[in-house]
């Protein structure tokens, strides 16, 4: 409680440093629309929600409104930053914040949200056990399921998870070995020195820095999404020094940046999202996806309820929606993984079999994906198992960000 109500101050006080943070049974929702929306009156509300252009995208907005029946849907599509500025300076412009589960205590700790019954889900029961039971792998609050749920006996959402993912390390397999790669110490190979790239934000760069100093020997961190105000300034020493000798091609923040870097041969390894990885590869360019030994960064996105909105009802439906299944198919051939198991029963057999069951691709090359192909780390149950750690909003989050200005400036 103490630590919570230190960082609550901490956020209230200075919330530009926050935001410098460099971001019913199951019943299918569409078989039901029409008789939730005469019951919820969704045509007289209105979903203006913000968030990632991952999920904000327009068809998926016109798809949920033509399915739920509310009156106007609109998005607005920002950094997790911007969007956190907007809402944290008590802007009423948004019913919704599609956030990444690692900044809720940044809306928890602030009264910024109006946690969901899971009762209002009619989807909710198709969700996958990662959101519901906690692995013994670690601490509740270091995982997911210690994240979204606003109380212990799992009944109210902070966040219904829309879309999540296991991210690694991009590579050119044609410069850097698999056996190079598949660690995150990679990133900071003196042998890839001016040709590597680093995210910025530092919840994610100091993350991967500690994965690579306990294999390194430098480290023997036990939560490197968690690290304490020792294990911060030695991972901050490290970054410093390596950011010195020039260790890094670009710090890079936005997805098209990323991908132009690792497709011109600028970068040939970078922390990536896969969907980027994906991209260069259907620019016909090589590029693979790498398996970490460490383990994966785990994370997910979904719609939280901004307190105060009268559009309450348009919130809970548009949570639901993406449950339902149908939106999860343009994210999942981006490379992310839908939350509901519904998705199986919407996306076309062999795509599923492919981006889900780590099965061969089967059909004409799409997006640079071949006859006989397979998705890089394997299906959703192997990468699952590999998972390093959750992203998490770490206790020490003011000391850390203090180290991170002192990285951007050395």
């Amino acid at each position: 409680m103490f630590k919570s109500e230190i960082n609550r101050r901490s956020l209230l006080k200075r919330s530009a440093g926050a935001m410098a943070l460099a971001m019913g049974a199951g019943t299918p929702f569409l078989s039901s629309r029409m008789a939730f929306a005469q019951a919820a009156d969704l045509a007289g509300q209105q979903l203006r929600t913000i968030g990632l252009s991952v999920t904000v995208q327009e068809r998926i907005l016109e798809e949920f409104k033509k399915a739920s029946g509310v009156g106007t849907t609109s998005g607005t599509a920002a950094t997790f930053p911007d969007a956190q500025t907007k809402i944290l300076s008590g802007s009423k412009d948004y019913d919704c914040w599609e956030i990444i589960a690692e900044r809720l205590p940044s809306i928890t700790m602030t009264d910024n949200v109006e946690p969901i019954p899971a009762a209002s889900l009619k989807n909710w029961a198709n969700i996958r056990d990662t959101f519901t039971t906690p692995s013994d792998k670690w601490d509740r609050s270091a995982q997911i399921i210690g994240q979204i749920w606003a109380d212990e006996a799992q009944t109210v959402l902070n966040m219904v998870p829309a879309v999540y993912n296991y991210d690694s390390i991009g590579y050119n397999p044609d410069i850097v070995s698999a056996e190079e790669a598949n660690t995150w110490a990679c990133i900071f190979d003196p042998k890839w020195k001016g040709k590597s790239g680093l995210n910025t934000d530092p919840l994610i760069a100091f993350g991967q820095a500690i994965m690579a100093m306990n294999s390194l020997g430098l480290s023997d961190v036990k939560n490197p999404g968690n690290p304490t105000t020792a294990e911060i300034d030695e991972a901050a020493a490290f970054l410093i020094s390596k950011k010195k000798d020039g260790q890094f091609r670009a710090l890079w923040g936005d997805f098209g940046e990323l991908v132009n870097l690792m497709a011109s041969g600028e970068m040939v390894v970078s922390d990536a999202w896969q969907p980027a990885v994906m991209a260069v590869k259907a620019q016909g360019k090589p590029a693979k996806y790498a398996v970490p030994k460490e383990g994966y960064r785990g994370w997910a996105i979904g719609p939280s309820m901004i307190a105060g909105t009268v559009n309450r009802e348009a919130v809970i439906a548009y949570a639901d929606y993406w449950l339902s299944g149908e939106p999860g198919i343009t994210v999942s051939e981006q490379g992310y993984y839908s939350p509901s198991t519904n998705i199986k029963d919407v996306m076309a057999p062999e795509k599923y079999a492919f981006w889900y069951e780590g099965k061969p691709w089967v059909g004409a090359e799409e997006r640079g994906i071949k006859e006989g192909d397979l998705r890089d780390g394997g299906s959703l149950e192997e990468r699952s198992k590999n998972v390093a750690y959750w992203h998490q909003w770490p206790e020490e989050y003011d000391h850390l960000i203090q180290k991170w200005d002192e990285f951007l400036n050395a």
